[in-house]
C-alpha cells in the first residue's frame, strides 16, 4: 500500500467575517466566507473549494481514462455547478453538476464515440473526490459528447 499525505497549514485572524489564510503545496490562498452568506468574499471559501476538488478530480481522472482508451481526443472542456441550501440557517452541499464538453477528432467512429459515453460516467465513480463526497453530495452529470466536423 501507497500512502499519499497532503498538508494544509490555515491562520484565521479571528471572528466569522475575518480573513484567513491556508497554504498546502501549490495552493496559497486567502480564504473567507462568500458574500452569497453574508462574508467579506476575500479569496476563495469552502463551498468552492469542494467543488474546484470535485471538479478538476473528475477532470483529470476522465483525461486519464480517454487517454489510456486511446480516443482521438480533440477538445475537452469543464464547468461544473455547486447547488448549496440553506434551511433554517444550515447550510447542505446539496449537489454538484459537471458538465463536460468532449470533442473527440474527425477521425473518430461511432464506436469510439460509445466509449466515450461510458467513460464520462465511469470517470464519475472513479474520481477519488467523488468517492470521498458518494452519500452526501448528489453528483449529476450532464455531458456534451461529439466527434469534430
Amino acid at each position: 500500500m501507497a500512502l499519499h499525505q497532503f498538508t494544509l497549514n490555515a491562520t484565521w485572524p479571528g471572528g466569522r467575517n475575518e480573513v484567513g489564510h491556508i497554504q498546502a503545496g501549490n495552493l496559497n490562498t486567502q480564504i473567507s466566507i462568500p458574500p452569497e452568506m453574508d462574508g467579506p468574499g476575500i479569496g476563495t471559501n469552502p463551498d468552492e473549494m469542494l467543488l474546484g476538488a470535485a471538479a478538476t478530480c473528475y477532470l483529470i481522472t476522465l483525461a486519464a481514462m480517454i487517454e489510456r482508451a486511446h480516443l482521438p481526443l480533440e477538445h475537452i472542456e469543464l464547468s461544473s455547478l455547486g447547488d448549496v441550501d440553506v434551511s433554517n440557517g444550515v447550510f447542505t452541499y446539496k449537489r454538484i453538476t459537471h458538465r463536460p464538453v468532449v470533442v473527440l477528432n474527425k477521425e473518430a467512429t461511432a464506436d469510439h464515440l460509445q466509449r466515450l459515453k461510458n467513460i464520462v460516467k465511469q470517470a464519475e465513480s472513479s474520481c477519488m473526490i467523488s468517492r470521498a463526497i458518494q452519500g452526501n453530495v448528489e453528483l449529476v452529470l450532464e455531458e456534451d459528447l461529439s466527434i469534430a466536423s
